[in-house]
């Protein structure tokens, strides 16, 4: 695709300016804000003042920063809703000004990211960027900033974005991007207010949602107003729709958990809070009017929509750099600084399911993939078509299951015990996908939702039938590759410093569940999965793939009960839970636990398997018994394909 400079609208170009001037507008309100509350800022987390350019440059670097990110997720998604790939699987001509913006605008966050690294260790040490350059202390600040270390990460996935995009531009490409954006767009908010002091663990995970919606809504609405001859589609205005509610309810979350109770004015938090929500409220209003009337947004409402989101960032970065009010006067306790919540008493039955800490990020997505689930067996059902109840029960067994092992007393007692941990490891990596596999979500989709009209854009259907069928989903799921992530990934996280790093922080418990879930899905996949994609192996070989997990789970199981160091030693011994007599008997607790725990999801694979393997043959001696009716040759067809074999083995 040739790369041409293309001409540019007197319109878009107005656009373009009222958005500069609202940048603009906005680096001059925040200036003069990182005047007023850099010092405050700092005193009240007992920090010395590093200077006026270093607290400037922390607001405005980090506002810069969440802007660019915004702009590339929100790019990367407006490419993969509404481009039509070429038989080469190249995205068309009208989607390729997003692809140029992505590639201008991750280089430059890529810079941004990088100089905050510098930025906010020097802010976190109390000292000047000058001195902390010129200094031999720069690498140890950065390793005692976490919001410092949140930045590396942020830098890393804007710099991969950057060069990846330069080599690709098929969809299923961009479709791949959008990982590395995603995690660069939440990598920092995490290490930020959200990730400390009490329901650390709930303001985590709604900041999690928070940030990848509310980039992927404000850069949508930057894309569609600076790109020349860009049509909003529907499903976009749907998008937009769907990522308002989810950012007003999930910031309200927020807001709620920051202040505490106290006055929302009487902080600068509070009133950057207020600022943000009430533009958000806005923008979501107008947004929800012109999708019931069915009206195309005019340029001149894209640009006042952008130009509204834009000041969000910027609010929402001033927040991020704001102390919260709640932190102002709540006496932290080392549960609140590991943990976020107190744990009384010792685990029992009750408590289990009693203790409840909601996860808005796992617990709604098991909760919303459960209904969705069930609204398309239905509308399939009302159709007419049948739709196998055992694959309905399976699957809402599956989602209630994580439900409960992600927001339960399984999650809020597993964050502070390594044997409880295990339990709820297993349970995601063992059992509930082989519930959501025999569910068979894909084939349900696939039956459900409709075909993009011809002339139109590919729809949900399509992108679905791509993302199946692409080369790295079959890699991922091929036998050899996911049998390799299910065991490896075991060894590799607990027998590493990883699992201690991963054991500290919520962000980590989540990285743990979600990883842990989807290599368990693409293992079982792979055996008695229903859905089209992974190659199949015979079934013996696929009874093979299951029996040869065991013995690596064992092994797992005795090195952990038989070691002489525990596992996560520092982070344990700092919850410290007066209740909790020796770790090492925990975590012999927990080797225990990941040794047995594999039986009940190998006999209802098994059972599962051979159920699979008798239909076939049922399927085959009927088909066998009507070829023979008719009075076909059976040896004859056998020969014959034995010929075309050896044919398709010497090509």
């Amino acid at each position: 695709m040739a790369r041409m400079r293309m001409p540019v609208a007197a319109s878009v170009r107005r656009a373009r300016l009222m958005l500069i001037a609202t940048v603009a507008g906005c680096t001059a309100v925040l200036f003069l804000c990182a005047l007023q509350l850099g010092a405050q800022r700092l005193a009240a987390a007992g920090i010395a003042d590093p200077g006026t350019v270093t607290s400037a440059a922390r607001l405005l670097g980090h506002w810069a920063a969440t802007l660019a990110g915004a702009v590339c997720a929100g790019a990367l998604v407006w490419i993969v809703m509404t481009a039509t790939p070429r038989d080469d699987g190249r995205i068309d001509a009208a989607s390729f000004p997003a692809h140029l913006l992505v590639e201008r605008v991750a280089a430059i966050w890529a810079c941004c990211a990088t100089a905050m690294i510098v930025v906010s260790a020097s802010a976190d040490a109390g000292i000047s960027v000058g001195r902390l350059i010129s200094g031999p202390g720069l690498g140890s600040a950065i390793a005692a900033s976490e919001v410092a270390r949140g930045w590396c990460v942020a830098a890393m996935c804007a710099l991969v974005l950057a060069v990846g995009v330069r080599f690709t531009l098929r969809w299923i490409g961009h479709c791949l991007a959008l990982l590395p954006a995603l995690i660069g767009v939440v990598a920092v908010p995490v290490t930020g207010n959200a990730g400390q002091g009490p329901d650390h663990d709930i303001a985590t995970s709604a900041v999690l949602v928070f940030s990848v919606t509310v980039a992927v809504w404000a850069g949508t609405k930057i894309v569609s107003t600076g790109l020349p001859d860009v049509v909003v589609r529907r499903r976009v205005q749907v998008l937009q729709l769907a990522c308002g509610a989810v950012t007003l309810v999930y910031g309200a979350v927020l807001a709620t958990l920051m202040l505490g109770g106290l006055p929302i004015l009487g902080s600068a938090y509070g009133r950057a809070v207020v600022v943000a929500g009430a533009l958000l409220a806005l923008v979501w209003v107008g947004d929800g009017a012109l999708l019931l009337t069915r009206r195309t947004p005019s340029r001149l409402v894209d640009t006042v929509s952008a130009a509204a989101m834009i000041v969000v960032t910027a609010a929402v970065a001033l927040a991020a750099s704001s102390v919260p009010p709640r932190f102002t006067v709540h006496e932290f306790s080392t549960w609140d600084i590991f943990l976020g919540y107190q744990l009384d008493a010792p685990p029992n039955v009750v408590s289990l399911m009693t203790v409840w800490r909601f996860d808005p990020l796992i617990g709604t997505a098991a909760i919303v993939l459960a209904l969705g689930y069930l609204l398309a067996a239905i509308l399939l059902r009302r159709r007419g078509d049948h739709w196998p109840v055992g694959r309905t029960i399976a699957w809402s067994l599956g989602c209630a299951a994580l439900l409960i092992t992600t927001s339960s007393g399984v999650r809020a007692y597993g964050s502070a015990m390594f044997s409880v941990h295990m339990g709820e490891h297993m349970a995601l990596n063992m059992f509930v996908p082989v519930l959501l596999v025999l569910g068979a979500p894909v084939t349900l989709a696939l039956r459900v939702l409709p075909a993009a009209p011809k002339g139109e854009a590919p729809g949900p259907r399509e992108w679905l039938v791509w993302f199946v069928h692409a080369p790295v989903t079959r890699f991922l799921s091929h036998p050899v590759t996911a049998f390799l992530l299910f065991v490896g990934s075991l060894y590799l996280v607990y027998f590493t410093p990883l699992f201690d790093t991963l054991i500290r922080y919520h962000w980590g418990h989540e990285f743990m569940s979600v990883h842990f879930l989807l290599t368990g899905y693409l293992y079982y996949w792979g055996i008695i999965g229903i859905d089209p994609g992974p190659r199949r192996l015979p079934f013996l070989g696929r009874l093979g793939l299951l029996f040869a997990v065991m013995p690596f789970h064992a092994f797992f199981g005795i090195a952990t009960m038989t070691m002489t160091s525990p596992l996560g030693e520092t982070f344990y011994r700092s919850v410290n839970l007066p209740w909790l007599q020796s770790i090492s008997d925990d975590q012999h607790l927990g080797g225990a636990i990941a040794w047995g725990s594999s039986e009940l999801p190998v006999i209802i694979v098994v059972v599962a398997l051979v159920a699979q393997w008798a239909r076939q043959d049922r399927r085959t001696g009927a088909r066998e018994d009507r070829h023979s009716d008719r009075g076909y040759d059976d040896e004859l067809d056998a020969y014959n394909a034995m010929l075309s074999e050896l044919t398709r083995n010497r090509r």
